[in-house]
């Protein structure tokens, strides 16, 4: 008994340690699909930071890529949810780009979080949100669903200004005192990441 204890110790002890070396595969999730969105210029921006630090591997995932039609609307079997949940799958954690519409996300933003489930559970998330008042009201509203979701969303929470951050509120220039808690927001993301894959 005691041979096959060892064996199966060992095992999950290597597997433990394999799974601690291995890096994480985090998402930066374009949360809108409009023409003209700036998203993808913030997106790319938090790319680069995160790219810099060599400590997961970070894409850029734009959910206009995946046409998902509208819950409820479907089979349920159209391809771009299926592949939306295999993209999912294939991450560790994630980082929002979040617009502010009418106090709240985009529609396009919360269809896609309800186009899958399981995926979502067990993960990390952090928010880099946009808008007159830095897109704080989306984000309070997102963790609320990331709760039902079983998507564990740390606090550090860059806010960006559509005043102050960009010009003309098309073009996106962030301002410097921005790095620092992109930074402190992705750390929290890697560790709770870390931390949750654990469970799954």
């Amino acid at each position: 008994m005691g041979f096959f204890s060892n064996i199966f110790g060992h095992s999950s002890q290597k597997e433990r340690e394999t799974m601690a070396n291995e890096k994480l595969n985090i998402g930066i999730i374009l949360g809108s699909t409009r023409q003209g969105r700036v998203s993808p210029q913030v997106g790319e921006w938090v790319k680069g930071i995160a790219d810099k630090r060599g400590d997961a591997n970070y894409e850029i995932v734009d959910i206009a890529d995946f046409n998902l039609p509208f819950v409820g609307t479907g089979t349920g079997q159209e391809p771009g949810i299926q592949k939306w949940n295999e993209k999912l799958a294939s991450l560790d954690g994630f980082v929002f780009i979040v617009q502010e519409y009418n106090h709240s996300i985009t529609g396009a933003l919360k269809n896609a979080l309800d186009s899958a489930r399981e995926t979502w559970n067990n993960k990390a998330a952090g928010f880099v949100s946009y808008g007159s008042t830095g897109g704080a009201r989306a984000v309070e509203h997102l963790r609320g669903i990331c709760g039902e979701l079983l998507i564990a969303d740390v606090r550090i929470h860059p806010t960006l200004s559509l005043f102050t951050d960009f010009e003309n509120m098309t073009t996106f220039k962030p301002a410097e005192l921005h790095l620092d808690n992109v930074n402190g927001m992705l750390d929290q993301v890697i560790a709770w990441s870390g931390a949750l894959k654990t469970l799954r």
